[in-house]
């Protein structure tokens, strides 16, 4: 099936949020430009019940590569999902059971369906790694092991870590970066799309292409959306926008980001043309208040993902609420168990944890009747209201 080449297309999806591609940005154009129909992945391992806002930064650049006629695959790491992604992980991964992988997964092609297409004359395909990685015996593991070193492996950056902690590194973590690579060979794709967080993972499928096809994969890496400490959105850091949250939580979630998230949000997170989007950053700088650049990008991530409608309803909401300083009509109230901040923030369910509550207090992004919350250790009593962000409130009872 021959595909489209679009030049305009083509340097947007080699440019926008992109930080690297392997071999280099010459061989990924020349095969764009051949219009070879290239058969691209990116995998999901299911170790929570939702997909957030980082697998839709991926599944963004998926699109980008669907529009243009090339075929997407979904792979669920329903077998990689037991064992668990060592990436930056100071401590071995808890272990999930093959029924809990399934579970979490259930709802993610209709979370992903917000932005690939299932459907038409090109729809995305979902696979699922456990169909060649759950079929292999020891003699199998043992010729696929071959092909690494533990010099490689020991290349990782959290491996040295543990290693200068004195912390262990079980033989089934090293093994991680072998299953994904081999999902490539079992698939035999073109091309590997993932976060630079899995630049090692996919590079190993890179080179198990090369020994066991003698076929070039290519790798292109998107930059992550982090906080301003640099720690990325995700499950394991508390702080992920998931896309099983409310309209109202997600638009509350994006308007609590610090201003220095507002443009690489844009990039990374909408489908605002990129001329537009530098447009914001200019006015920015010229006097344009933050806050209303921000209330747009928080707009346009819940239309991506949740619908135009929704994201309508909430901005009306927001703008009611807050910039006409009206309250809210109800405030969640609390007793907790211990009355200071932190405590407040997560029995609450405001903080996934008191490591997040201490980053959104650091961030700035915590008020205590209305005055910014400067220190951890800030004490409350009853009748104190909380605040986070922009649309997170409760009151201490």
């Amino acid at each position: 099936m021959p595909t489209q080449i679009d030049e305009k297309k083509m340097v947007e999806l080699l440019t926008r949020g992109v930080e690297n591609v392997y071999p280099n940005y010459v061989f990924l154009e020349q095969l764009l430009k051949s219009g070879k129909q290239l058969k691209i992945y990116t995998g999901y391992d299911p170790t929570a019940a939702t997909l957030h806002i980082g697998h839709g930064i991926t599944m963004l650049k998926l699109r980008q590569f669907q529009d243009l006629g090339h075929k997407i695959i979904m792979l669920i790491g329903d077998f990689t999902g037991m064992i668990g992604d060592p990436t930056d992980k100071l401590a071995a991964r808890k272990q999930l059971t093959r029924e809990e992988v399934l579970e979490n997964a259930k709802e993610y092609q209709n979370q992903a369906s917000a932005i690939l297409n299932f459907e038409g004359e090109n729809p995305v395909e979902i696979k699922y790694n456990s169909e060649w990685l759950g079929k292999m015996n020891f003699a199998d593991v043992l010729e696929l092991s071959s092909h690494f070193t533990v010099q490689r492996m020991m290349e990782r950056d959290m491996f040295q870590k543990r290693l200068a902690e004195q912390k262990p590194i079980y033989v089934h973590e090293f093994m991680y970066p072998m299953m994904q690579g081999y999902d490539s060979v079992a698939m035999d794709v073109d091309g590997e799309v993932g976060g630079n967080d899995q630049t090692f993972n996919m590079l190993a499928g890179r080179d198990l292409m090369k020994d066991l096809k003698q076929k070039e994969k290519f790798v292109l890496t998107i930059k992550l959306l982090a906080d301003p400490s640099g720690i990325k959105m995700g499950k394991t850091t508390g702080n992920m926008v998931a896309l099983s949250d409310t309209p109202d939580d997600m638009f509350g979630k994006v308007m609590s980001w610090s201003d220095g998230m507002i443009i690489p949000g844009f990039e990374l997170c909408t489908k605002v043309p990129m001329e537009e989007v530098k447009e914001l950053e200019e006015s920015m700088k010229t006097g344009t208040n933050p806050r209303d650049v921000k209330l747009r990008l928080a707009t346009e991530i819940v239309k991506l993902f949740l619908g135009e409608e929704k994201a309508k309803d909430v901005q009306e909401n927001f703008i009611s609420m807050f910039q006409k300083k009206e309250t809210p009509d109800e405030i969640l109230e609390l007793k907790p168990t211990e009355y200071n901040i932190l405590t407040v923030l997560v029995e609450a369910k405001i903080c996934a944890s008191k490591g997040e509550a201490k980053r959104m207090i650091a961030q700035g992004g915590v008020k205590l009747n209305e005055e910014k919350v400067e220190a951890i250790e800030v004490s409350v009593k009853e009748g104190d209201i909380i605040q986070k962000g922009s649309r997170f409130f409760v009151k201490v009872i």
